[in-house]
């Protein structure tokens, strides 16, 4: 959840002030805990004095001084009134050896003290200490004070004090303390509410200022009051404003001869918004679609069956360029207004492209649609160039083919699992529904998804995977045709091995191969197209499974290479390649399988290229197979 500013703000002064409440708190808990751990001493030690007073004078010319003290009745009656005072729990007079003479609690006369911890030495430790004692379990302390007869140690008196009653004293002082602590952020968070209402009130100025200037008002400003920070962006702003109005104005005229331009063209040039509303079309593209066709949709314009709605409406579907593509235009459907009188364009020989036009986001702004009339070319030129177009495009779509049997390999298997899976599911989940049917009457009993379910959830991803990985390798079709569009970043080759597991298990499953995979997780990320690389790995691995149909190892290994590099190992102990035929496993269609295209080795090979790596390959016939691709490390800073 983001926070506005004026919620951060107010979240920044409670903060502080809690902060500055919690150090005083913790202060004011210190001190009163040494405070109450001092007045406990003090009382414990008032105690012991006058039970020392009163034993002296028992003990003076006693010929047994032990039996005095256990049986004078004011020093027995000094020692039962001890319980009676704040957080103290008993006294005790102790002889030499530690056995108790006379006590506030008769029953233990005769038997050893216990041995307990002395307040005294509670008093010299740190503030953190006594709270820990003072809030752990319960115990009781001891004020301890030595009984002399002449120079001679004659016992020791001890005054027991509770810890749990001394917590008691503490909180009873904490509560004025919380309660005011309360207030005080109470206080914070309204005075930061107010304070926010007041300082923000510039920036809802300027705010409004913004939404002005994008709805297209021109000469927008700010009165803000000159003097603080805000009166300077209030400068700066209306600064910005009178730029951009005359920049507006000075589009307006290159937009004005660019119209003009495009109005000149040859070409016929039509543009149509995401709805396939037309935006603009010139002149020669008016015999077609009638001079006021602005704001129409495409099916308004165009019959059914028209080459131009046919790739408009394919180029919006799809979202991608279309064409070149050469079509010949029947009469009927030129449009009925007649626009451009002679200069009929429904009989021509038209070569067609659509561009798709995308925005910052990656979404479709509009379609520019372009048709070139051939008549002032040369027929045999044209229908040349077109063949070689045409038998290049089928001995691609051929390597096409390839490249997508292994991922519908992937699905089939998948989807195969999902079915079987979901049956299993199915017959589970029956008895237990007919069991909630009849025993609760009509209801859904919503148990979870059983295992069996999640199983079929993750074929469902690999599936959707498979899927996806078909429409780049389309896209990988096209880029035989014309430059790469790399999308570089920092690609970690560890996460990229996992993702291609679920892609190469089908393949190696059916082969009965034994896929490992050696690349640490704190291997130095690589500067690649993600997709593109994947799509590489992708056919070595597929490789290495076919060239071991009766099982094997296939190795997917990456370290550190020299120079700065990453070095991907895909080792495969298969039937290996023949010398001879080492130096061609790379040549578009030279292919040394019975169905095989050509293809596939040579996207790898264009792949490393575009990537500005190596990419080397050794293979012992009988033994196996070994690509090493080297990568430019990425930046570390990225």
């Amino acid at each position: 959840m983001r926070l506005s500013i004026k919620g951060k703000q107010i979240a920044g002064v409670t903060a502080l002030v809690g902060c500055v409440v919690l150090a005083l708190s913790a202060l004011y808990v210190a001190r009163i805990t040494a405070v109450v751990l001092h007045g406990s001493h003090a009382r414990g030690l008032l105690l012991s004095n006058a039970i020392f007073h009163r034993a002296r004078e028992v003990v003076t010319g006693s010929a047994t001084p032990y039996e005095a003290l256990r049986t004078d009745p004011g020093l027995r009656a000094i020692l039962e009134s001890s319980i009676y005072g704040e957080s103290v729990t008993g006294a005790a007079i102790l002889d030499t050896a530690g056995i108790i003479i006379a006590s506030s609690d008769s029953t233990r006369v005769g038997l050893r003290a216990d041995d307990r911890s002395d307040l005294a030495a509670l008093l010299e430790r740190s503030a953190i200490a006594q709270l820990r004692v003072l809030y752990s379990r319960g115990q009781t302390l001891d004020v301890r004070q030595p009984m002399m007869l002449g120079d001679e140690a004659f016992g020791a008196i001890r005054i027991g004090v509770s810890t749990v009653l001394m917590r008691q004293e503490v909180n009873a002082a904490l509560r004025p303390a919380l309660v005011t602590g309360a207030a005080a952020l109470a206080i914070a968070v309204l005075v930061a509410a107010l304070l926010a209402q007041l300082l923000l009130r510039p920036i809802h100025v300027i705010r409004s200022g913004l939404t002005r200037l994008g709805r297209g008002e021109f000469g927008v400003t700010l009165d803000l009051p000159p003097g603080d920070e805000f009166g300077e962006l209030g400068s700066f702003f209306n600064t910005v404003s009178q730029q951009l109005s005359v920049d507006r104005t000075q589009l307006a005229g290159q937009k004005a001869h660019l119209q003009s331009a495009v109005e000149h063209l040859e070409d016929a040039v039509a543009l149509f918004n995401p709805a396939g509303e037309l935006l603009f079309s010139n002149r020669a593209m008016q015999p077609a679609l009638g001079a006021e066709a602005v704001g129409r949709g495409v099916r308004q314009l165009l019959p059914d069956g028209h080459a131009y709605r046919a790739i408009v409406e394919e180029t919006l579907a799809t979202r991608r360029s279309h064409g070149p593509l050469q079509v010949h235009l029947r009469p009927q459907v030129v449009a009925e207004d007649g626009a451009g009188g002679s200069d009929d364009r429904s009989t021509d020989d038209v070569l067609l492209m659509t561009h798709a036009i995308e925005g910052t986001g990656d979404g479709l702004v509009a379609v520019l649609l372009v048709a070139r009339d051939l008549a002032y070319l040369s027929r045999v030129q044209s229908t040349l160039a077109f063949s070689r177009k045409l038998m290049a495009l089928g001995r691609l779509t051929a390597g096409v083919a390839h490249e997508v049997k292994n991922p519908l390999n992937a699905m089939m298997i998948h989807l195969e699992l999902l079915r079987t899976k979901i049956r299993r599911g199915a017959h589970a989940a029956a008895p237990q529904a007919d069991a909630v049917l009849a025993g609760r009457g009509l209801g859904l009993a919503d148990a979870g998804p059983s295992p069996a379910e999640a199983e079929a959830l993750q074929h469902v991803e690999v599936i959707e995977g498979a899927i996806r990985r078909l429409d780049e390798v389309v896209q990988g079709f096209l880029k035989f045709s014309r430059p790469e569009d790399l999308r570089l970043q920092p690609v970690s080759i560890a996460a990229l091995f996992q993702e291609l597991l679920p892609l190469v298990e089908p393949e190696a499953q059916a082969n009965h191969v034994k896929i490992v995979v050696d690349a640490p997780a704190s291997l130095p990320e690589v500067n690649a197209d993600a997709a593109m690389l994947r799509q590489a790995l992708l056919n070595l691995a597929i490789n290495g499974c076919q060239a071991m149909p009766g099982g094997g190892t296939l190795r997917l290994g990456a370290a550190e290479g020299p120079r700065r590099t990453v070095e991907i190992r895909v080792e495969d102990t298969g039937v290996g390649i023949p010398a001879d035929r080492l130096g061609k496993i790379f040549d578009l269609y030279y292919t040394t399988k019975d169905r095989g295209t050509g293809i596939g080795l040579s996207m790898v090979y264009r792949i490393i290229q575009l990537h500005d790596g190596e990419l080397e390959v050794q293979s012992t016939p009988g033994s196996g197979t070994t690509f090493t691709i080297k990568l430019p490390r990425a930046n570390e800073g990225s």
